[in-house]
């Protein structure tokens, strides 16, 4: 069955770092496009970033860019978000997602991680 399993969420502090992982299984990563969504406490699911499976084509949500950065390794078929300078408002629940055709970032993506938590509180 394909399936992703995430791990590396945590409680951090402002300013801190934490490496998000998500494990592929049932599927080739590298043949998927790729991404990290977040849901904020009150707030919608939204796209954080996402790369086609060439790597043709990046997106960036601005509250982000220049902090987060996204990675693939094939070998291991795992995607990981690193995340740096982490700020109180980037609390929320983190979501891997994969998809064979779509890229568009927003969060209607044919595979999902179950989420992992990213408090970021002083």
């Amino acid at each position: 069955q394909l399936q992703l399993v995430e791990s590396g969420g945590g409680l951090v502090q402002p300013g801190g770092s934490l490496r998000l992982s998500c494990a592929a299984s049932g599927f080739s990563l590298d043949y998927y496009n790729i991404g990290w969504f977040r849901q904020a406490p009150g707030k919608e699911l939204e796209g954080v970033l996402c790369i086609s499976s060439n790597h043709g084509s990046t997106y960036y949500a601005d509250s982000v860019k220049g902090r987060f950065t996204i990675s693939r390794d094939n070998a291991k078929n795992t995607m990981y978000l690193q995340l740096n300078s982490l700020k109180p408002e980037d609390t929320a629940v983190y979501y891997c997602a994969a998809d064979l055709l779509q890229f568009m970032c927003v969060p209607n993506w044919d595979y999902w991680g179950q989420g992992t938590q990213v408090t970021v509180s002083a």
